[in-house]
Formats: C-alpha cells, structure tokens, sequence
C-alpha cells in the first residue's frame, strides 16, 4: 500500500484524507501565533508600510502549518499501511506429524571452561618493614602462558632483606643457646648445692639428738661423768685436809715442843721461830684445803641445782633449732630451685622463640623462590583494584597477595548455572555432554559434580531471575582445551519411552493457558492442550493431541495471531493488551516450569 498526496487537495495547511475538506481555521486557532501578532491584525490599518509586512507574515504562517498537516498524514498512512503488510501472511504453514516415541529430558546450558585443579600461588613472604604496604619486589617471574612442570621455578622475589635479617636472627639464636646452657647448668648446680645443704640439716638435727640423748643418759652421760668426777675431786679435797688437819698437828707439837725445850734452855730461839713458822705453813695448807674442798662442794651444788638445767636447755634449744634449721634449708631449697627452674624454662621458652623466629626467617628466604606444585599453565592474576599494579618483573606484590594461578589443562569442568525452574532436576552425579564452541566436532562425558544450594542473583543490576551454580566435570583427560572458552552443557536428567511430542515452537502459551494449531481439512484449528515435561526441543503432550495429527510448527504466520492481542482488539484496555501481549509466547520458554507436571 503506497500513500500518495494531491497537491491540488491542499489548501492553507489542509490535507484531503479522502473525506469533506475540515473548514478554514479561525485566525485565533491557528498555532504558534503570538497574541501581540492577532491584537495587530485586528488593530486599525496604520502606515501601509507596516500592514504590507504583517499581511506576508500571516500567509507564510498560514503555509507552514498546512505543511505540517500534510507530513502527520503521511506518517498515519505509512504506519496503517506498515500495520496492513504484518497481519498479512506471507509464508506458508509448516506442519509437524504427532508420533510416539522415547524423548529425552536435557537440560542445556552455557558455561566456561576452568580447571578441576586450579592451584593458586600466592605471595607468602611477609613484608621487610612490617607495615604490609611496601611488599616484596618481583626479581624474575615465568612468563604468563607458558607451560610448566611441577619443581620448575616461577618467581623468584627479593630476598635481599630477609637474608640480612636472617644473618642477624643467627647471632642472637646462639647467644640465646648460650644463656640456656649457663641456665641448665645453674639449674643442676643447683640441686647438687639443695642436696649437701638438706644433708648437713639433717646431720646437725641427729647430733643435737645425740647431745641431749648423752646429756641424759643416767648411767654414762655426760652430766653423769662430770658430776662424778666433782664428786672424786670433792673425795680427793677431804682426803687432803685430812692430811693438812694432821700434819697442822704434827707441826703444833713440834712447836710445842721447841717451846718447851726452848724454856729448859735446850732450844735456841730460832728453832722456836723455825717450829712456828713450819706450824703457819700447816695451819695455811690445811685452810687452802678446806677452801678447795669448799669450792669442790659449791660446785657439786651448782652442777646438781643449776648446770644439768642449764645444759638440759641448751641442749634441747640446739635441738629444736636444728630442726627448724632443717625446714628453714628445705624451704629455702625449694625457692632457690624453683627459682633456678624459673631462669632454666624462661632461658629455654627464649631459645625457643629465637628459633622459632630463626625458623620463620629461614622460611622466609627459602620462600622468596616460589616452584610450581602441579603441571599446568602459568595465568598471571589480574588485578582489579586500581593502587594495586599488575604482575610483572619489578613489582612489589603485598603478603597474601595471588600472583598467579597455574591451572591443571588435562582436567577440565565447565563452570555454569541452572534456572530455578529446573533445579530439582539437577543433582550431583547425574551424566552430561559437553561441547565447546572453539571445537565443535568434539563431545566430551561429564559428569554433575555439585549444585550450589543458594542462589547466585550476579550481582545488584541483576533481575530477580535466580539461577544455581553448577560444576560438570569433563570425565576423561583433554588437550587443547583452555580457561575461559565457552562451552554447552546438556544435562542428562531422564529418558521417556513411548510419549507423545510435538516441537516447542508448536505451543503457545497465555498465562497457564496452552494451545496449538492442528491441521483440519487444510485449515489450522486452534486446540487447547495439556503438557507434560519437556526439554529444549520438544515438549510432551499428554492430552488434546493424538498420534498422526499434524501441528503449525510457525502459528505466528496465521493471519491474526500477531495481532490477537493487539490493544483495543474485543474491548481490551491498553493496560489489558500490554499483559497478554507479553505472557503469550511459545512454550519453548514459557513451558519450562511445568517439566514435572
């Protein structure tokens, strides 16, 4: 249908769309005129000059705004006649042959390609200054791509740093093994010394025994000999004033006797002072005697009343303080060996840190070399932080930072997700085919390893579609094969023997409402059906179609389908029409959810 216009039909802005030509248009309707231009139209004529201009200016208005009426009609009649060709059908029915057979139940999906085992490399060495900003520099690092075996070195990082600090963490180990040694042998010093200190304690407590015990003895004490031997000094004492009170007498009848002899004049007069001198002398002894014997006595006393208390006490007290002595050295033992034990384990626990530190240092260095712990290809870590720099020879990679991964090539899996719709379908263990895009003749057995139990939303921008994570793992070693390509999963979920199906594309749907189209005497007759599951190809049909029957495999080329929900069609509103127009579509979508009916 073509649109055409006469340009005799025009008339001041008026088109002729084949009904009675509208009537000329007020001045006061005409758009875009201002109202100081209608006030001077209407005003009185002044100079001719000025009315000329507004008179051109009318007509130039008026012709612009019959232009405009003209290119809206063509629009309307270009859209009614775009409309006319849709509805028109312009292809011929395609039909499809209901038969029974086995169908089976897929579920296909697209994922990438990663490995099973996907090794990642980190950074182990800890930052030289401690403050985890600065990082390691990288000396030397394998190039990204390459392939590598396990043992082969991949980076290498300055270990300039952490050798000095090693260098040190030697010399303080050492000197704190040192002090450890000194430790253990005060330590054993020790004991020997609480030893010889509790046995001289327990010596000096059974020699006070042994005192108090002799002191006491009755019969050869030492209190008892000494009172005995008093008592024989005492005996001796008498026994010589005995002969001290004799020989006194001796000496008085010697001067007795000189006396006399000295009156008959037979004695001189010194034998007379001689006599009584010899009697002095005797009358002395025997008074030093008596003393002695005197002394003798006393001290008998003092040892019988005062002394054996004395020494009793003194012994008793040397006892008790022997004892005491001897828990006051247990004690005392006890502290310093504890004391000792103290220095010994605090030494010991130092050494011990020291060479934990030494070990970590060590570690350290031996880490600044980093060998690959698997086969695989080296894939260098991209960084998606914007202060963090990317991986290359010079850069300082941080404490726990990935540099790199090294994925396993010969065991691969496909990294994928599966619509809620479909999730009770899917479980671990059941068998799959994978395809890859960049090897389309190949097919590979896989296997479903896992299905997440959350969903995976990707992220805020996302819809509220939920889909489940899936992991299928190719069962047999590939080649050739890398990281990131896009490859196909069709899941084997079940196999149904003996079922009616027709092609998904040969359903429709509204809301929970399925039809087709079945060919009846060379006319398509829509025909309500009931579906049973499906896959992404066909879909079965458990009632409303019969073996033989033929199905339109393209029903939106029956004239009308297209615009059966068009707004405005059988007393629909627009906000009517824009529902049903996005619920009806074909069952390959729309038919999903209803797979375990």
């Amino acid at each position: 249908m073509s649109v055409s216009t006469d340009p005799s039909r025009i008339d001041e802005g008026r088109v002729d769309k084949g009904g009675p030509s509208p009537a000329p248009r007020p001045l006061e309707t005409v758009p875009n005129l201002s109202k100081a231009s209608r006030k001077s139209h209407s005003a009185e004529n002044g100079s001719s000059k000025q009315s000329k201009q507004r008179t051109a200016l009318t007509k130039k208005r008026f012709a612009l705004v019959g232009l405009l009426i003209v290119a809206a009609t063509l629009v309307i009649a270009t859209i009614a006649t775009v409309a006319e060709d849709i509805g028109t059908p312009d292809q011929p029915l395609v039909y499809y042959e209901v038969a029974r057979g086995p169908m089976s139940i897929t579920v296909t999906e697209r994922g990438n390609l990663q490995s099973q085992a996907n090794v990642e490399v980190f950074c182990e060495v800890d930052d030289i200054n401690g403050d985890g900003v600065h990082g390691t520099a990288i000396l030397w690092i394998v190039e990204n791509g390459k392939s590598v075996k396990k043992g082969d070195l991949l980076v290498e990082l300055d270990v300039a740093g952490h050798q000095e600090q090693l260098d040190e963490q030697i010399l303080e180990t050492e000197e704190e093994r040192s002090v450890n040694i000194q430790a253990q042998a005060k330590y054993a010093n020790q004991i020997t010394q609480n030893e010889t200190a509790a046995a001289n304690a327990e010596l000096d407590v059974k020699l006070a025994e042994l005192d108090l015990e002799m002191f006491l003895d009755e019969e050869a004490g030492t209190f008892k000999l000494e009172r005995d031997e008093l008592e024989r000094t005492l005996e001796d004492t008498d026994s010589l004033v005995l002969a001290a009170q004799a020989n006194m007498e001796l000496k008085k009848n010697d001067l007795e006797g000189i006396q006399r002899l000295f009156s008959a004049g037979y004695a001189g007069k010194n034998e007379v002072e001689e006599a009584r001198l010899d009697f002095l002398q005797a009358e002395s002894e025997l008074a030093a005697k008596l003393n002695r014997r005197d002394t003798h006595q006393a001290t008998l006393k003092q040892k019988d009343d005062y002394d054996r208390k004395k020494q009793l006490l003194t012994l008793q007290g040397a006892l008790d303080t022997a004892k005491r002595s001897e828990k006051q050295v247990a004690q005392d033992n006890e502290a310093l060996l504890e004391q000792a034990r103290a220095k010994r384990d605090a030494a010991a626990e130092s050494l011990k840190k020291e060479e934990e530190r030494l070990k970590r240092y060590r570690t350290q260095v031996e880490r600044c070399k980093i060998y690959a712990p698997q086969d695989g290809m080296v894939a260098y870590t991209v960084n998606d932080r914007h202060w963090e720099e990317e991986i290359r020879e010079g850069a300082p990679v941080l404490p726990r930072q990935q540099i790199l991964s090294l994925p396993n090539l010969e065991s691969m899996q496909v990294n994928t997700s599966v619509h809620e719709s479909v999730l009770d379908q899917v479980h671990a263990g059941l068998k799959a085919t994978i395809r890859v895009d960049a090897f389309p003749d190949r097919h590979y057995k896989a296997t479903v390893k896992s299905v997440a139990v959350l969903p995976n939303q990707r992220g805020w921008s996302s819809s509220d579609t939920k889909v489940y994570d899936t992991i299928v793992t190719i069962d047999d070693k590939v080649s050739q094969l890398k990281p990131g390509m896009t490859a196909v999963v069709e899941i084997h979920v079940d196999r149904l023997e003996n079922v009616l199906s027709v092609p998904v594309q040969a359903i429709m749907q509204i809301e929970n409402e399925t039809w087709c189209y079945v060919d009846n005497g060379g006319r398509p007759e829509r025909r309500k059906v009931t579906l049973g599951r499906t896959n992404d190809k066909f879909v079965v049909v458990t009632k409303g179609l019969a073996e033989g029957d033929k199905v339109v495999l393209n029903p939106m080329a029956i004239p009308g389908e297209t615009q059966k929900d068009e707004p405005g069609d059988e007393g629909e509103t627009p906000e009517d029409s824009d529902e049903s127009s996005g619920a009806e579509q074909p069952v390959a979508e729309a038919a999903v959810p209803a797979a375990d009916a």
